[in-house]
């Protein structure tokens, strides 16, 4: 979606429309669908919703239009049982017809668990000396972007990987991420299945030199944010 949006800014842009407002008015996923259907689950309703909504309360916007959420409605919040065509087009709400939640993306005001899991499915030992939460190798911008999201999207102050900000150079996915993933690790008292994101974390006891361009040092970062929050 950030690549259609972005795209779609650049293109009024060249026409001389760089000012216009964009909303999405229309986006989502469906929770079920016909057997010769590949994609429907509530499993990944539940992680495209649920990015999605991390993505927009974390307020990075896109890397055209950086530091902005664009208004975007999610499709849908009940099920049109009556819909006519293939399974899936009956099985995009949020809630049923009958007014029960299909699965909790997190917007509930009774929803007491972030909408993407971050219990490891293999727990990490604790490092033996102070340790730092980064992104693993290998790992594609697009799946750092939604572990940045979500980091940002739980309340961490990811203001200074923004635009101006201290630590927004380099201006690369990888830094950022790092930035995210090590101060929501730090403030989350250090455990380490606070530094899984879907398994594209990992811990270290080494000092993560290839991200000291980032301008200040991460476990300071942290560790004074975290010192200041329980206090």
């Amino acid at each position: 979606m950030v690549v259609q949006v972005d795209s779609v800014h650049s293109a009024l842009s060249a026409m001389g429309f760089k000012d216009v407002e964009i909303m999405v008015a229309e986006t989502g996923w469906p929770y079920s669908g016909d057997s010769n259907e590949v994609g429907p689950s509530i499993e990944n309703a539940k992680a495209y919703n649920g990015n999605l909504i991390a993505h927009l309360k974390s307020m990075v916007g896109t890397p055209l239009m950086p530091g902005k959420s664009v208004d975007t409605y999610l499709f849908a919040l009940y099920d049109e049982d009556l819909k006519p065509g293939p399974g899936s087009e009956r099985a995009f709400g949020l809630y049923k017809t009958d007014l029960s939640m299909t699965y909790d993306v997190g917007i509930s005001k009774s929803s007491q668990t972030p909408s993407t899991p971050t219990t490891p499915v293999t727990p990490q030992p604790k490092p033996t000396a102070t340790g730092w939460c980064v992104p693993k190798a290998g790992i594609s911008d697009a799946q750092l972007q939604s572990s940045l999201d979500y980091a940002c999207g739980q309340g961490i102050d990811c203001s200074p990987i923004q635009p101006g900000g201290a630590c927004f150079e380099p201006n690369t996915v990888a830094s950022h991420a790092a930035y995210a993933m090590n101060l929501y690790y730090q403030s989350s008292a250090k455990n380490p299945w606070n530094c899984d994101f879907s398994q594209t974390a990992t811990l270290t006891s080494q000092n993560p030199s290839k991200y000291t361009s980032l301008k200040l040092y991460l476990n300071s970062i942290a560790d004074n944010w975290f010192n200041r929050s329980v206090q």
